[in-house]
């Protein structure tokens, strides 16, 4: 039994038209989500005003791909590339008239070289009309008109009626409205020397209205979507940054505090030592004073230790040994600031000054797998067991320490004690490394 050969199924003249006019838009939504990924482009969209090199940077970014489109569409007479309308509009109503007119330039050419000699003028007029539109309404008032207003339609309606004053979403709506009418009508009049989606029936007609404005609409909601992610990042930095600063200025009062007290109880048995203590302490307040960096290299940690550590020594005299064991590679390695000295100062406070005798603190640090590794370990009383963790929830320097810790790093931190009553204690932390080249942001 021979085998019946079907014929191929074509797409009628409208659905060629629905498909061309989906593929329109989604064209028009890749290539807005693309640009929307460079740094320079977001740079360009949050900021309104906008210098000439980043008008021309914007222009080239839509233009170019747009010219290609238009070539794409002369060449390969795939219709759906061609967005110079939207293009051009988009163009002039972002960054402004010269912007938009560029842009129409870009995506005019090749179509007038190909004999549509309505294609340049057109293009470069809607890029100005984007932009003359562009002068006249409020600038929040582009951002905030998105594929939707259709939805909204109604209460834009309303509110001319209601307050008498213009709505300048029904006016964003009406102007590419306006240009695709313009151009169907210019193209219908002077045939193949503009290219337009034309269609006898008014339906088609009306949908190819209706992806004009989409076509327009959809980059504006995908950059004002990355806008507005900027500005939410930028505002999360911000606050990060004021909770690291605040619970860096819980340190210093405490530690201050500590000190004075110690300053009071030498003033009359020891006044020279008093003396001395107030003038170490002078120098690092004023060191502590200068640095408003939330993050320091190891080193420069180490320095304001050995600051705070000659005060100690001289309180305690001989009594206090402090040994340092930092390895080399781990000196340019970034660390929060001021992370260390309540530690050393649990150490000295809770460990070494309840003991008789002399007593000792070890300050070590090693790279090990991508982290840096610093513990701080004395041999004073230490704690019990059970009690280990009473420091960490207790008191504001530890407390401190741990919460400064999470706020930076999360959950790829440690902060763990260990401790043997009558042996003493270490502190331990584990945090991911960063080295000083690489830059650091609250």
């Amino acid at each position: 039994m021979a085998a019946v050969l079907e014929a191929p199924q074509f797409l009628s003249a409208n659905q060629l038209l629905l498909t061309t006019l989906i593929v329109k838009l989604a064209v028009m939504a890749v290539l807005a989500t693309m640009l929307a990924r460079f740094r320079r482009f977001r740079h360009i969209l949050i900021f309104e005003r906008r210098g000439w090199a980043d008008r021309l940077v914007f222009a080239l970014a839509i233009g170019v791909p747009l010219m290609a489109g238009v070539t794409a569409r002369l060449l390969l007479n795939y219709r759906a590339a061609d967005l110079t309308l939207e293009g051009a509009f988009l163009g002039g109503l972002i960054a402004g008239p010269y912007a938009g007119a560029i842009v129409g330039l870009l995506v005019g050419t090749p179509a007038l070289l190909a004999g549509e000699i309505i294609a340049l003028p057109f293009a470069v007029g809607c890029g100005f009309a984007g932009g003359g539109l562009r002068e006249a309404c409020p600038k929040e008032a582009i951002w905030q008109f998105t594929p939707f207003v259709f939805v909204d339609l109604r209460k834009h309606v309303w509110h001319i009626i209601r307050r008498l004053e213009p709505n300048w979403q029904l006016v964003l709506l009406a102007a590419p409205v306006a240009l695709e009418l313009l151009r169907q009508a210019l193209g219908l009049r002077f045939g193949g020397r503009l290219f337009y989606l034309g269609d006898p029936s008014p339906w088609m007609t009306a949908l190819v209205v209706l992806a004009t404005v989409l076509a327009v609409a959809t980059p504006i909601k995908i950059w004002n979507s990355a806008r507005i992610e900027h500005r939410l990042q930028e505002q999360e930095t911000l606050l990060l940054a004021a909770k690291i600063e605040a619970l860096k200025s819980q340190i210093n009062p405490h530690f201050l505090f500590n000190t004075l007290a110690s300053i009071s109880s030498l003033i009359r048995s020891e006044p020279e030592t008093a003396r001395t203590l107030i003038i170490k302490l002078s120098g690092l307040l004023r060191r502590l004073i200068r640095s408003h960096q939330h993050f320091v290299t190891l080193r420069e940690e180490i320095e304001s230790i050995d600051e705070y550590l000659d005060i100690e020594v001289v309180r305690f005299g001989s009594k206090l040994g402090v040994r340092k064991d930092i390895a080399p590679d781990t000196l340019d390695v970034i660390v929060p600031s001021m992370i260390l000295q309540p530690l050393v100062e649990n150490s000295i406070k809770h460990g070494l000054a309840r003991k008789l005798g002399p007593g000792s603190i070890v300050i070590r640090s090693w790279r090990d797998h991508g982290r840096t590794v610093i513990e701080i370990e004395d041999d004073g009383m230490g704690f019990l067991v059970e009690r280990l963790e009473e420091p960490m929830s207790t008191g504001i320097g530890l407390a401190n320490v741990r919460e400064r810790l999470h706020v930076i790093y999360g959950a790829t931190y440690q902060l763990t004690l260990r401790s043997e009553p009558g042996k003493g204690t270490c502190a331990h932390i584990e945090i991911p490394e960063l080295m000083a080249a690489e830059q650091i942001t609250a």
